[in-house]
């Protein structure tokens, strides 16, 4: 259900083709919060117009149509997102793969997590980067920038957590 919402956010924001919503989920949501296939987003998109979510507003060469999100997708994506759930589902494969660290011997289980603690070092570096450029061109914080805070603030306690357990590790042998 969440991918019906991603995608009226998303044409929220502006009008896109099939091909401009795969790219954002590519370049954006699949790093950081949901992960969609080209061939499931078509269907979805289907799915949509024929509820009157959302419309088609162009079509161009090989079939290429450009979506719009109608008021009554708007109202929908609304009432969604005032609306969250007691608890959430969540569907994260890197914390699966923490919960069966379990599996690996100490030294398997540094060689994977070493990584993590290097990897959101890295991240938390770009995103401290964005947030100082963009804080430094826009007095107002936007959207995005509340986004990339909370993007910081996830990488930092994934550094910070990282470390933490191969330090934990070293110390039980």
């Amino acid at each position: 259900m969440s991918l019906r919402y991603a995608l009226l956010g998303l044409l929220a924001e502006e009008p896109a083709s099939g091909y401009e919503l795969t790219r954002k989920f590519e370049r954006v949501l699949a790093r950081y919060a949901w992960h969609a296939q080209h061939s499931q987003i078509y269907p979805e998109l289907n799915r949509l117009a024929a509820d009157g979510l959302v419309e088609i507003v162009a079509e161009g060469a090989r079939g290429r149509r450009t979506y719009a999100i109608t008021d009554a997708g708007r109202a929908d994506l609304r009432t969604w997102m005032l609306d969250p759930p007691d608890v959430f589902t969540v569907r994260n494969e890197f914390v699966l793969r923490l919960f069966l660290l379990s599996t690996l011997d100490r030294d398997e289980a540094r060689a994977m997590l070493r990584p993590i603690a290097d990897g959101s070092a890295r991240e938390m570096a770009d995103l401290r980067d964005a947030i100082d450029k963009a804080d430094a061109a826009d007095a107002e914080p936007s959207f995005n920038r509340l986004i990339a805070e909370y993007g910081l603030r996830m990488f930092e306690t994934t550094h910070e957590w990282a470390l933490w357990a191969l330090a934990r590790l070293d110390r039980a042998e």
